[in-house]
């Protein structure tokens, strides 16, 4: 067994922000990877035309802010994959690809770890868990019970309308993603419906800036864990933006009067039909309150500040209320010549490779800004470990030099 001061489970964002500070303090490390380049998720589990839904400049990773001429641009995949590859090379960081961690132990009677992967097994006095948002897709158990003519993918699967068959598009998941895809489709000739969740609605803009600018202002990603109204709060969806062809909103009432149809929470399904709960309107008010709630704090900033920002009144559609009077309870496939569902409801955390009680009934890791009670067993790249932007490209950073602190011979105690 090769023995290595600290091990890092995963090559992606987190994942490497931490390697670069062990690599700044000179510390032995390791990352194992289990995909063949680092941050993998960025180019392989992105669809074509996929970007960045925040500007380019918040991707803030030590050592590698960003520094093109498009500050206010949003990067495509490829771009963003080029990006972690020359990170990886501009600062020689030591990661081992091809590698899947199977199983993460203490060592029985000593302190460290034992780490067993699929190809050799390692001793580490540390080890970082990154292995970051996007584990598990959220497939519900009723989809094996689906017709199998009709082709189901995660929202992971999805490349372009080309590659699916011909016919209707069935849409689950109204967050970042499902929104996006579900434009693409429709604006593409699609007849889509969509499923409506209760990830919130931004403007893209709002008073002379990009609606990121404001919220980084305003203090609204520095917001810390403990500040939340629940444990679960911390599983809420990212606001509904799209960064292609520049970056603009996405609306739900504006897909509507496109002719996309909007639909419920899905209960459950078979064969070639599925049931849908009532509760779409109510849905939708959360939406259009959260842009609410979004704006008022903005305004509220602006004028504490002093700042000079014009006014502006965001139009308010309300197609998503009108046209049919009742709403859909079942869809069945045939008759709406659906073809394809796409699961777009995100992902679920999966730290099974821990052989220790580190997680909590939400399958969230138990810890304090990354930090667990077992001495030398660390979390980073998950929203909220500390601050809202635990997660980000904008709050990796902060994080990452942290628990890097923690490992290093000279760190400071964890608050």
């Amino acid at each position: 067994m090769e023995r290595v001061e600290t091990i890092i489970i995963g090559g992606g964002q987190a994942g490497l922000a931490v390697s670069y500070y062990l690599q700044m303090q000179r510390q032995e490390h390791l990352i194992l990877e289990k995909a063949d380049r680092p941050a993998h998720v960025w180019q392989q589990e992105r669809w074509d035309s996929f970007t960045l839904v925040t500007p380019n400049w918040t991707v803030r990773m030590p050592g590698g802010a960003y520094q093109g001429n498009d500050p206010h641009g949003f990067m495509p995949r490829q771009e963003v994959a080029a990006y972690f590859e020359h990170y990886v090379q501009r600062y020689q960081l030591p990661i081992q690809y091809g590698v899947r961690v199977t199983a993460l132990q203490p060592i029985p009677d000593a302190s460290g770890y034992r780490v067993t992967t699929d190809q050799e097994t390692y001793l580490a006095s540390q080890v970082v868990v990154a292995t970051g948002l996007f584990q598990r897709p959220k497939i519900p158990a009723y989809a094996s019970g689906l017709a199998s003519d009709i082709l189901q993918l995660h929202s992971s699967e999805y490349r372009h309308p080309q590659a699916i068959p011909p016919g209707a598009v069935l849409v689950v998941g109204s967050g970042q993603s499902g929104c996006q895809i579900a434009e693409e489709l429709y604006q593409s000739g699609r007849r889509v419906y969509l499923c409506v969740g209760s990830a919130g609605r931004a403007p893209r803009r709002y008073r002379g800036k990009d609606i990121f600018d404001w919220l980084y202002l305003a203090g609204f990603f520095d917001r810390t864990v403990d500040k939340l109204p629940s444990p679960r709060a911390k599983f809420a969806g990212n606001p509904q933006l799209s960064g292609k062809n520049g970056g603009h909103a996405l609306d739900l009432h504006q897909f509507a009067r496109d002719g996309v149809k909007l639909l419920g929470r899905i209960r459950g399904g078979q064969d070639g039909q599925i049931s849908i709960a009532p509760g779409l309107h109510e849905s939708l008010a959360k939406v259009d309150k959260f842009e609410a709630d979004l704006l008022k704090m903005i305004d509220e900033y602006i004028l504490k500040a002093g700042l000079d920002a014009p006014e502006e009144t965001i139009p308010q559609l309300r197609d998503g209320y009108e046209g049919d009077t009742e709403e859909i309870r079942e869809l069945n496939f045939r008759s709406a010549d659906v073809s394809t569902v796409i699961w777009a409801a995100g992902y679920s955390f999966d730290f099974s490779l821990v052989k220790l009680p580190v997680t909590d009934n939400d399958g969230y890791p138990i810890q304090r800004r990354g930090v667990t009670q077992y001495p030398g067993l660390y979390f980073v790249g998950l929203p909220w470990m500390y601050k809202y932007k635990s997660g980000l490209l904008i709050g990796v950073e902060e994080d990452a030099e942290f628990i890097a602190a923690q490992i290093s011979p000279n760190a400071r105690p964890a608050s």
